[in-house]
């Protein structure tokens, strides 16, 4: 097992620093400083190469440069928060409003905004990463959090991302990592096999706010609880605006091991497997990806890769019985996103 650093570049005056977990197989997993961007999990092929099973950057600056939040880190709530407000205990917290006047994947000042602090360790066992920043409560933030998130990349080709929030005030905690998969060596996703453990997904509005209904996938284009081609269900999909998904699926772990989705290939035996304590999912097929992204696997374009996003149903504060997203004060809660690499 090995872990290391080397400097990758500058981003707004900073150094960026990438931190590098490879295993005993070959498998290597490499998080930059700036936003925790997950810039690669790669897997060995059989000409003696790598391939990265992540879409990737060749520069920090890039993946600031469009609104996908390409691999990031996610928080402190995932999802689109109406009107920038949230109400715990009978007290309204106001927060920046980032996408018209709702507050999306935590403001402008999230998980994805700030340069990391981060420190290595290794055994015989596993290779791992830890991450730490405390976030001030600015006007318009949310309270004061600190956060630590650990990477743990071990021999059995997993590596699990726990999250660890720890706030004085009442806050929203609901973490994740958009990472956008291409697991094949094809420029797009359509030919890759999606399985959902999922039998609804949630309705929303014209601003892509969560109504508080949710929507029976049986005999629908939403419908992977049996593994679906992507191609065949965003051929489904061409009459709705996206084109594509960009949907939040309420899913149900399974009893042995939290399994809630598995992406695969036939061609390249290559999968990726997400495990998850929590009820929701958020499937996005690039619908709208713009040829100014100058990705390593080419300019960007629709359905290059499809973003997985564990994580608990959005905007869980305004409905019952979506979950528990709160963080109480002095209470640290975690959670954690476990990512099976097949090859």
């Amino acid at each position: 097992m090995k872990a290391y650093k080397t400097d990758f570049d500058s981003y707004k005056d900073q150094k960026v620093t990438a931190f590098h977990l490879e295993n005993d197989n070959g498998v290597r997993v490499t998080v930059l400083s700036q936003g925790g961007i997950i810039a690669e999990m790669s897997v060995p092929t059989k000409d003696g190469q790598h391939k990265n099973m992540l879409l990737e950057y060749p520069h920090t600056a890039d993946y600031y440069a469009n609104p996908f939040y390409v691999n990031m880190m996610i928080g402190t709530a995932a999802g689109r928060i109406k009107k920038g407000e949230f109400t715990i205990d009978g007290k309204t917290t106001k927060v920046t409003p980032n996408e018209g006047q709702n507050t999306l994947h935590g403001g402008p000042n999230g998980f994805h905004s700030v340069n990391w602090d981060g420190e290595l360790e290794s055994n015989t066992s596993d290779a791992r990463l830890t991450l730490n920043h405390h976030f001030d409560s600015n006007p318009g933030d949310f309270p004061a959090i600190s956060v630590t998130v650990t990477y743990t990349l071990k021999n059995d080709n997993t590596l699990g991302v726990q999250f660890t929030g720890e706030s004085d005030e009442n806050t929203i905690f609901n973490p994740t990592y958009h990472t956008y998969f291409n697991v094949s060596d094809e420029t797009t996703i359509k030919n890759q096999t999606l399985q959902l453990n999922s039998h609804r997904h949630m309705d929303v509005d014209t601003e892509k706010i969560p109504t508080g209904k949710m929507l029976d996938n049986t005999n629908t284009a939403f419908d992977f609880t049996t593994p679906q081609k992507l191609g065949t269900a965003i051929d489904k999909m061409q009459d709705t605006t996206e084109k594509g998904f960009d949907d939040i699926f309420e899913v149900e772990p399974s009893s042995t091991d939290q399994t809630i989705t598995k992406l695969s290939d036939d061609a390249s035996k290559r999968a990726v497997t997400l495990h998850s304590s929590r009820n929701g999912l958020v499937v996005f097929t690039a619908n709208s990806f713009t040829p100014d992204m100058n990705l390593t696997l080419g300019k960007g374009a629709p359905y290059m890769g499809v973003a997985l996003e564990a994580q608990n149903l959005s905007d869980a504060t305004r409905f019952e019985n979506l979950g528990d997203v709160t963080l109480q004060p002095g209470v640290p809660k975690s959670y954690e996103i476990t990512y099976q690499l097949s090859f």
